[in-house]
């Protein structure tokens, strides 16, 4: 009689799984990690990618013909087109040029000083950024006017007999223009320079070299990706500039954007204006593959760079990249040597302490050009007079009686709040989750949906707003607060997602293990301990969507139609008619306002340590 046995069952191993169940646990276990980042990636194309994709095709036809270049012909066989064209291009580089040497000094001195300090500066870096375009390009006007504080200055110390014109033409537009772009490129210096380890530097003292060989040696080189990255991102921003030459330029300092708008709302001509914007297109498009053929993307700051697929191996171009890279750290070395031979070695340690002092001087400039002008409106808006000048002349409180007193303004600003939290709310909920999917996923794609995900930052926002307009129009949405939720989302996505990746890379994912170690679920896991400890981040990526959404411009003018109106809207249709000590009252309310919010947030946080 066989007696049963009482051999352990042996346990299955992934070899005993049929493959078609390995293979579709693998698939869905690939699905669940790029699944977060499918709502922002949908959003995107539908209302962002797609649209400019039809953009593109209707600049292909010419009174119902389909397909045709005339249009491309049109443009090419017109000088003045190109013209413009060429005074762009003239006008972005001169101010990428100019925001450079500024912003260095300045992310040098946040990357090197004491982190109590840092916290504050960060705030005047920033402080451009919560003001609008608009109220920025008042404060200019009140500065650099023929009455303004600049030439009133100029006329008392004797240095000038007649005012001197420095608004309304080239100065004027690449003066608003450079105090616009300084934060993008300081920000963008400042996450290479972070990651810089001063260590080095010390070794190199070590060895005997004197601090500025130890800078241009040491230091500089390795911040030159910093210093490409920014001055790829100001120059293609710079290139969709329309609201500060607009306002602080002449009729010679038109520029493209300004032609593509009235093509559009003048001429009606769109398959002309979708021309125009595709050679727009074209030319950023093909600085971003020279770009990369030269440095490489992964010299993006690294938010953005690292997340971008790679290319192997070296090529011509890419010689080149490093040879102009070589070539400018040679420069450098050359300078140090320069500068050691009219200071000597034995007299180092007072020039360091002078070195210091020079670079706060010189840094504390800039942060005034950067903080100071915003604050000029407010004098201004108390004046007497019916229009801007320096000093205001007497005091009068009627400007700000006309604006409480006005259902125009009252109406503008509160939709602005309520289109702006929507904005936000939109932007960190679809935002957020695929920030989670480019940090922990695994999957193939992830290069191509952070590029995705980044686009409308890379884009012009006038491609853009046409773009949505051409959308909207279609489905009978213009002059509708949803469509400019959406469109302002499109906008603000890109932020949230390089923020939130940004703070993701810092999080400790030890914590979501420990939670699971100890029985919590995955849902358990992020309510209870991932979100709590990256609530900061989320409210400044809730805050940064705001910011943009509540200044956004461009995209409203298309958007609003005749039919709403948001506050930058009202203060552009205002501008264009008149600029009056009632444009700076609410330019110093809305300042006032922003200021108290950033302040009272960065003291908090500060408080929570």
């Amino acid at each position: 009689m066989n007696t049963p046995s009482t051999a352990k069952p042996r346990s299955l191993s992934p070899l005993d799984v049929p493959a078609t169940v390995r293979n579709r646990a693998y698939r869905i276990g690939k699905f669940r990690e790029w699944l977060p980042g499918l709502p922002a990636a949908l959003l995107v194309i539908v209302a962002f990618l797609g649209p400019v994709l039809y953009l593109v095709s209707s600049s292909f036809s010419v009174d119902g013909s389909f397909p045709t270049v005339a249009n491309y012909v049109r443009l090419a066989h017109t000088p003045v087109y190109l013209g413009i064209l060429g005074l762009t291009l003239r006008t972005a580089a001169v101010t990428t040029l100019l925001v450079l040497l500024a912003a260095y000094p300045v992310a040098f001195l946040l990357a090197t000083c004491k982190a109590s300090i840092r916290s504050r500066l960060i705030i005047l870096v920033l402080l451009p950024f919560w003001t609008s375009f608009v109220i920025r390009c008042f404060a200019w006007i009140v500065i650099l006017g023929r009455q303004g504080v600049l030439n009133k200055l100029l006329l008392s110390l004797g240095l000038v007999d007649t005012p001197v014109a420095m608004v309304f033409n080239t100065t004027g537009v690449l003066v608003g223009m450079m105090h616009a772009m300084m934060p993008l490129c300081v920000v963008s210096m400042l996450s290479v320079m972070d990651g810089i380890d001063m260590n080095l530097m010390r070794a190199a003292g070590t060895l005997g070299a004197p601090k500025s060989q130890a800078f241009w040696r040491v230091y500089f080189p390795l911040s030159l990706s910093g210093v490409c990255s920014g001055g790829l991102l100001v120059f293609i921003v710079s290139m969709g500039f329309f609201i500060t030459p607009a306002l602080l330029g002449g009729a010679k300092d038109q520029m493209i954007s300004q032609l593509i708008i009235f093509q559009v709302q003048t001429t009606l001509d769109w398959g002309f204006a979708g021309a125009i914007a595709v050679l727009l297109l074209l030319t950023i498009v093909a600085l971003f593959f020279l770009y990369n053929a030269l440095f490489g993307l992964s010299t993006m700051p690294a938010t953005i760079g690292r997340s971008m697929p790679r290319e192997q191996g070296g090529g011509a171009l890419k010689r080149v990249g490093n040879a102009v890279l070589g070539l400018a750290a040679s420069v450098c070395e050359t300078a140090g040597r320069a500068m050691e031979a009219l200071l000597p070695h034995r007299a180092d340690t007072r020039r360091l302490v002078s070195g210091r002092v020079v670079a706060w001087i010189v840094g504390g400039t800039i942060l005034a050009f950067l903080a100071v002008p915003a604050f000029f409106v407010i004098p201004v808006s108390f004046t007497g007079a019916g229009y801007l000048s320096w000093p205001p002349q007497g005091f009068s409180v009627r400007w700000y009686q006309q604006i409480f007193e006005s259902s125009v303004w009252w109406d503008a600003a509160g939709r602005s709040m309520a289109i702006g939290c929507s904005t936000a709310l939109l932007a960190t909920i679809v935002g957020t989750p695929a920030a989670f999917a480019l940090v922990r996923g695994r999957f193939r794609a992830k290069g191509t949906l952070m590029a995705l995900l980044i686009m409308p930052m890379m884009v012009p926002s006038i491609i853009t707003a046409l773009a949505l307009f051409k959308l909207f129009s279609f489905l009978g949405m213009v002059g509708t607060n949803a469509a400019l939720v959406i469109g302002h989302s499109i906008l603000a996505i890109p932020y949230v997602v390089v923020s939130m990746v940004a703070v993701l890379k810092g999080y400790d994912i030890r914590l979501d293990e420990a939670a699971f170690t100890l029985g919590a679920s995955r849902a358990q896991t992020l309510r209870l301990v991932t979100l709590p400890v990256l609530k900061g981040g989320l409210f400044a990526a809730f805050t940064f969507a705001f910011a943009i959404s509540f200044d956004e411009l461009t995209v409203a003018l298309f958007l609003t139609g005749g039919e709403i109106k948001t506050l930058p809207r009202a203060l552009w249709d205002a501008a264009l008619l008149n600029v009056t000590p009632e444009l700076t009252a609410v330019a110093s309310l809305l300042l006032l306002t922003v200021t108290l919010v950033v302040l009272v947030g960065a003291t908090t946080r500060r408080r929570r340590g």
